[in-house]
């Protein structure tokens, strides 16, 4: 009888030892599917609800930069109560000078908005010799010129346009009522949110996530005013160079539509516009104040503001983008004011929960 080699029965074959693409279980596609569909409900509501929810979350981000505040008037020996007050006071005191600022202004332009738009009218006539030889160039390219007549826009968009911008009454109310009861009871919903856990390591986190919101919030609040004035006090020089009237008020105008990224130096930039080919004697002379605007806004964006916050916050520029433009479409004007302090309170929260480890990448 022959005998079998031993090494022929059972040996094992060699695994293959190439990895193939990576495999897609049915369960994580159904976990992203499950996330997906939950950021998709998230989104729904906050627009849904942008009511309710915008001037509470503005509550919140302005009653924990005004807190930071209150806080460092406690840490001079004042209490509580009156720190809150002087606090209250100084932000409505500051309210009220941009009010009496930009009321003068703006009554003054809604009188004499036909004289100016009539001025507008003479200005641009100048542009009659250029749209002519435009007319005779499509004439000798075959194509029918348009004997429309150069006029200015109809302003039907106006009204819309105030009432997307400006909040109603029923939202104003309830930010102003839920601003003061946030700053009032500050103290005690810490303290409950930091004794919300039992261990001392997760109160410790919160406690430090907490200290790390007013931190930012109370320092993005005072560079970014900061900034504005700046731009508020340069604005108003350029008026007064110009000759445009009322440079108080437009300099007020530019610092508070700074608070609103790319469309209040846009709003300001086309004030200047208007009212400058309205008070200049030529077209080139009207046309200064807001060239010269758009430089002093294109250094402010592009070099102060980025070095400055970006040192003192570490914010990422296409981060704040990406913010200010999903907040804009989902909450307009209001949502692109607050786009970047609830970035700054996202960064914080995942700092702390889901921190660095700093891995050491290959070298190349």
């Amino acid at each position: 009888m022959r005998e079998i080699p031993l090494h022929s029965v059972g040996t094992p074959v060699d695994e293959s030892t190439e990895s193939g693409p990576p495999i897609i279980r049915r369960t994580e596609m159904i976990a992203f599917a499950l996330i997906g569909l939950l950021v998709i409900a998230i989104v729904a509501v906050l627009y849904i609800a942008r009511t309710l929810l915008m001037p509470i979350a503005a509550a919140f981000i302005v009653g924990t930069m005004m807190s930071s505040g209150a806080a460092v008037l406690q840490r001079l020996g004042l209490p509580r109560s009156l720190s809150v007050t002087l606090t209250f006071g100084a932000a409505f005191g500051i309210v009220a000078v941009l009010a009496a600022l930009l009321s003068a202004p703006l009554l003054q332009w809604s009188s004499e908005l036909p004289q100016i738009g009539e001025q507008l009218r003479d200005k641009l006539h100048a542009f009659d010799r250029p749209i002519a030889l435009w007319h005779e160039l499509q004439a000798a390219l075959g194509v029918a010129p348009s004997d429309v007549p150069l006029a200015l826009p109809k302003l039907e968009w106006v009204q819309p346009t105030v009432d997307f911008v400006t909040p109603t009454i029923t939202e104003l109310l309830l930010f102003i009522v839920t601003l003061v009861l946030f700053v009032a009871s500050w103290p005690d919903l810490r303290r409950s949110l930091i004794l919300v856990s039992s261990a001392h390591d997760k109160r410790l986190r919160s406690l430090r996530i907490l200290n790390a919101i007013e931190e930012r919030l109370g320092s993005y609040l005072l560079t970014v005013s900061a900034i504005n004035i700046g731009i508020g006090v340069v604005t108003g020089l350029i008026g007064a160079a110009t000759g445009l009237p009322n440079p108080a008020g437009i300099g007020a105008l530019a610092a508070t539509l700074n608070y609103i990224p790319i469309i209040g130096p846009i709003v300001t930039f086309l004030v200047l516009v208007v009212l400058g080919i309205a008070v200049a004697p030529s077209l080139t002379a009207g046309l200064l104040p807001a060239a010269l605007f758009a430089v002093s806004a294109f250094l402010e964006g592009h070099f102060v503001t980025p070095t400055i916050i970006g040192r003192r916050l570490e914010l990422n520029a296409l981060a704040v983008f990406i913010a200010f433009s999903f907040w804009t479409w989902l909450w307009g004007p209001i949502g692109a004011v607050l786009a970047s302090p609830m970035l700054i309170v996202g960064l914080v929260v995942k700092e702390h929960l889901l921190p660095d480890e700093s891995p050491q990448f290959p070298e190349d």
